[in-house]
């Protein structure tokens, strides 16, 4: 499943929705850490990489880790290839992602939020996905289409494996280290 939000509050309640309490959780966006702790306090037996580039996330991070021994925190930015594979390693060495969670910049940049979703959801596979952008859900009440394009997981089945690094042209874009 893919859930689409924007309002905080929806999406503070979908993750309580949804995430279990031995879910391994990405999370790309953390901030500060505010859905972090909801995140850790319903995945008490699992585990949680919270990822944000920000300067402001580094010191409150600190303190949720601390609370939380199952979150790892980076400080990273998650339109990296690098940045990727390095998760990639972690979700390979634990054998799955339950729920990939992308909040970056909540109502901004819906082209950017799309892409790090594609892109990281062909490559964890996660069982469930939230995203939190307003542009895309203004988006998703917009449209209409003539066609039924479904997917049953938390991300794009009919796409394949088409949005796994190096294959996304796009992805040159964001990192030096597929030319």
């Amino acid at each position: 499943m893919i859930k689409v939000v924007y309002d905080i509050k929806v999406y503070t309640q979908v993750l309580r929705d949804i995430i279990q309490k031995d879910d391994v959780v990405v999370e790309l966006g953390c901030h500060v850490g505010n859905s972090t702790r909801i995140i850790g306090d319903l995945s008490k037996d699992g585990q949680i990489i919270a990822l944000d580039n920000s300067p402001e996330s580094v010191n409150e991070m600190k303190s949720v880790t601390e609370e939380y021994p199952s979150v790892q925190f980076s400080k990273a930015d998650v339109r990296l290839h690098e940045t990727l594979e390095e998760v990639a390693r972690k979700i390979e060495k634990i054998g799955r992602c339950d729920v990939l969670s992308v909040d970056l910049g909540g109502g901004y940049h819906p082209d950017t939020t799309f892409k790090v979703f594609f892109i990281w959801s062909s490559t964890l596979k996660p069982r469930d996905t939230i995203i939190r952008n307003r542009g895309l859900l203004d988006f998703i009440h917009s449209a209409s289409t003539d066609e039924l394009l479904k997917s049953e997981f938390g991300w794009l089945e009919s796409s394949g494996n088409d949005g796994i690094p190096p294959r996304l042209k796009e992805f040159k874009l964001w990192s030096s280290k597929i030319r």
